[in-house]
């Protein structure tokens, strides 16, 4: 049975289902969530930059209120579908994208593969800086556990909830009912393990893509801002410092006493931060 997610907008696109929110004016701004997340982990970046760009939360496939492909899901895949998106939305010119954990990945992977769409790179939490991950992650390369851990359930969804931030007031009956809502759609499961299988296994991420990836991005010369809580216990703080060595011309900040969402946990401090990044990188971006 489908539950329903907070209020969003949708777009068809290629016949499929996206679930979005689109809002403001001005330069283009992409914000591209994590595994098993909604574009809800945005909402206060999203209101926030919606006064002078026009900004553009989206579910990734088969997550949230997306439909899911009929291909495996995975990284190139799932860039693919973004600059799909972007085409629905009618937004052909370069745009910001920020993205969170897997949403960074994402990210990268769209500029190393399409760069004249990509005006500036802000990289939270990013995944593909290390092989280091939280073990909730990579026991679902595990069959059998994984079925179990992937059933919804309140108690599982809290859990998740309070591993992802440092501070547990964060850790709020809505967030956790979104979160509820996202695994109980009937494919969350499927796209999950799909995603998790083709970055990583049991002992972590697969290093292979990531040299890749980050080969092709650091040749791109991007704008490109690092991100990183602290107190991540998804993906640990010291991947800032093999992100700072692999794109050596980004800007970077850890934030103290932060889990793996300063968007939410930080959030003037982090809007401050990207808006300053923006301005003296010169990576304003077309209106």
């Amino acid at each position: 049975m489908t539950v329903a997610l907070p209020p969003a907008d949708e777009l068809a696109v290629a016949g499929r289902r996206v679930r979005c929110r689109i809002a403001g004016e001005g330069p283009p701004v992409v914000l591209l969530h994590g595994i098993g997340r909604t574009l809800e982990d945005f909402t206060a970046l999203h209101a926030a930059l919606a006064r002078d760009h026009r900004v553009l939360g989206v579910d990734l496939p088969g997550h949230g209120g997306s439909a899911p492909l009929d291909a495996p899901h995975t990284l190139p895949v799932l860039a693919t579908a973004v600059a799909g998106f972007l085409d629905a939305a009618g937004v052909t010119g370069p745009v910001h994208l920020v993205g969170n954990s897997l949403g960074g990945a994402v990210a990268m992977r769209l500029a190393a593969d399409q760069p004249a769409r990509v005006a500036s790179l802000v990289l939270v939490n990013s995944a593909g800086f290390g092989r280091e991950v939280t073990v909730a992650l990579r026991v679902l390369a595990v069959r059998p556990i994984a079925r179990l851990l992937l059933r919804p359930h309140p108690a599982l969804a809290r859990r998740t909830e309070r591993a992802i931030f440092f501070d547990p007031i964060y850790v709020t009956e809505e967030r956790i009912a979104t979160a509820l809502a996202a695994a109980r759609q009937p494919h969350a499961a499927r796209v999950m393990l799909e995603l998790v299988r083709s970055l990583g296994t049991w002992r972590g991420v697969r290093p292979e893509w990531r040299a890749e990836l980050l080969a092709a991005v650091a040749a791109l010369d991007l704008p490109t801002l690092l991100v990183w809580g602290d107190r991540d216990l998804i993906l640990p703080a010291s991947h800032l410092t093999n992100a700072r060595t692999r794109l050596p011309g980004a800007r970077h900040h850890l934030f103290p006493d932060t889990g793996h969402m300063p968007q939410i946990e930080r959030a003037a401090e982090f809007e401050a931060l990207v808006r300053r990044f923006w301005s003296e990188s010169g990576a304003a971006g077309p209106a």
